[in-house]
């Protein structure tokens, strides 16, 4: 619940110190005092949009701190620990600060937040109905608002959500690769066909160079015959002179040499070791020219494979080392147009699946609503007996949607009907009931929803406008009921209500000096008698206002 509230340097309010208590607390005070001021105050601190024209004239900056008691409020202590804001006291402090540039900053227990988790958290800790909730009533998207939330059935509105957000998801990729397709069609025939032709010649990973190695060898058989014969004969085969006779008679001169200085041996060691590198060269050549073979037809075969792979290179605009890698990347663009193929056939099923489980989904909200709907027509046509509309009758009427499409919110359309008048046929609320008749429904709707939905504080501001005598008592007596149970703030120009709170405070207004400034003081018992004395008889009060006020609060508060 609401335990304090520290406004500073808002609107006309220079500082405002407020200790809010449990059950129904009334406001009250002359007109243009600034009754809402507090409310305007809260709304900021509860998320609401930051205008620089709150400052008070002459102030640097505004400075609104709220101050709730969570204890008893799992969800709120949820967000907190969620979003590790949390206390060990069960204490939460929201604060709002707004600059003259129109900037604001957010904190909650201390920290700093954003406004839209100001916002997020507020939705736990407080609710309220201002005074042209009435207009809204006249919204189709209202008027299931407010069935949802007295049916309380939130499982089964994210289900629906949930399946209705799968299904757009699969909607949105089948339309994206259905774009796709229109376009790849001419690439996907043309893939095909480079795919299928490199397929044929199915040139392997690394093999250009192998053939080019190969080819070489083949084509220059004869030249490097004819030079292995020549070096072969001049190294060793030559009976005259060779390259190892040469060697082998130096090696001799320098062996003999050392007799003579052994600085020498070094030059010998060497050049015998040259000459037995040569002879084993020679064998080597002569191996090789032994295993030398021409072979025409392979010559032939991979002249024709180094052709066909040149020609396909330049076909696709690579070097010939990368045709093999082109012919892969080619066959993967391929498999993935192929693939999108396969998925939007494999979409079509998906979504037709989605389609099913989101109307079984739907059905499953749909049948909450109609419960909820039976319920609430009841509940809403006894409160309208109770506000001075005796043959008042109250239909929620729930149609499908025509078109059959997924919606996020269900397959329901919904309208608020009333007739107000004996033999009057049931009609759109909008149509049959009077401003009068209309402010009086809403109040009815908010303080029964109010009373299913567990918001630990509700504010009414103002909603009773055009309600007064019996009637006006009747709703002071509702939202006292109401609570009994709940923290209710209720600004208020009726003494009924007034008369009705557990609490009650007055806002003043002051001027000091030519500056404004607003007050807002807790009522003892005679000062209640007072107020409500003159808001029964305006600025002058009587002892006959004064007796009035008296019994109208102790009936008020029986």
């Amino acid at each position: 619940m609401l335990i304090a509230l520290n406004v500073k340097n808002f609107a006309i309010v220079s500082t405002l110190n407020i200790d809010w208590r449990s059950g129904m607390t009334a406001i009250t005070g002359e007109t243009g005092a600034g009754k809402s001021i507090a409310i305007d105050a809260l709304s900021l601190c509860l998320g609401e949009r930051a205008d620089a024209q709150a400052i008070r004239p002459g102030a640097d900056k505004a400075d609104i701190t709220a101050h709730f008691d969570v204890t008893n409020l799992p969800a709120a202590k949820r967000f907190l620990a969620e979003h590790m804001l949390e206390n060990d006291d069960n204490d939460c402090i929201l604060r709002r600060v707004i600059s003259k540039s129109g900037r604001s900053k957010s904190y909650i227990n201390g920290a700093s937040v954003t406004a839209s988790q100001l916002k997020e958290l507020g939705q736990f800790l407080i609710a309220i109905h201002g005074q042209h909730a009435h207009q809204l009533l006249l919204k189709p998207d209202y008027q299931l608002h407010i069935l949802d939330a007295y049916a309380g059935h939130h499982n089964l509105l994210y289900a629906v959500k949930d399946q209705h957000r799968h299904f757009h998801k699969l909607q949105k990729e089948y339309a994206e690769l259905q774009r796709q397709q229109q376009h790849q069609e001419a690439r996907k025939q043309l893939l095909e066909y480079q795919v299928a032709e490199l397929d044929e010649f199915a040139l392997q990973p690394g093999e250009f160079a192998e053939i080019e190695a190969e080819h070489a060898r083949l084509s220059h058989a004869q030249t490097i015959l004819h030079q292995c014969h020549g070096e072969l004969s001049r190294l060793y085969d030559n009976d005259e002179q060779t390259v190892l006779s040469h060697l082998q008679h130096s090696a001799q001169v320098f062996a003999e040499l050392t007799g003579y200085d052994k600085g020498l041996e070094n030059i010998a060691q060497m050049l015998e070791d040259a000459a037995v590198q040569v002879e084993e060269a020679s064998r080597e050549i002569r191996q090789y020219v032994d295993s030398v073979e021409q072979d025409p037809e392979r010559l032939q075969e991979l002249e024709s494979r180094l052709s066909k792979t040149m020609e396909l290179s330049r076909k696709h605009h690579v070097q010939p080392e990368h045709l093999h890698e082109h012919h892969q990347s080619l066959h993967d663009e391929l498999a993935s147009i192929c693939s999108d193929y396969a998925r939007m056939d494999n979409l079509e099923e998906e979504i037709a699946e989605s389609v099913n489980a989101y109307n079984q989904s739907a059905q499953a909200l749909s049948q909450s609503r109609q419960a909820a709907s039976l319920e609430l027509n009841e509940k809403i046509s006894s409160s309208m007996a109770e506000l001075a509309m005796a043959d008042g009758q109250f239909l929620i009427k729930l149609t499908s949607i025509a078109n059959g499409k997924p919606s996020a919110y269900g397959n329901d359309q919904v309208e608020f009907q009333v007739s107000t008048n004996p033999g009057q046929p049931l009609q759109a609320m909008g149509k049959v009931a009077s401003g009068g008749e209309l402010s009086r429904i809403s109040l009815a709707i908010q303080v029964i929803i109010a009373a299913k939905v567990t918001t630990p504080t509700l504010i009414f501001d103002e909603v009773d406008v055009g309600i007064s005598g019996p009637t006006a008592a009747t709703v002071g007596k509702l939202l006292r009921q109401l609570g009994e149970s709940t923290q209710v703030i209720c600004v208020t120009h009726l003494p009924q209500v007034a008369c009705s709170g557990h609490n009650q405070f007055f806002v003043a207004k002051q001027v000091e000096n030519g500056e404004t400034f607003t007050s807002m003081i807790p009522l003892c018992e005679q000062q209640r008698i007072d107020e409500v004395a003159r808001l029964i008889g305006g600025d002058k009060i009587s002892d006959t206002t004064r007796a009035s006020a008296k019994e109208l609060l102790l009936v008020q508060s029986a």
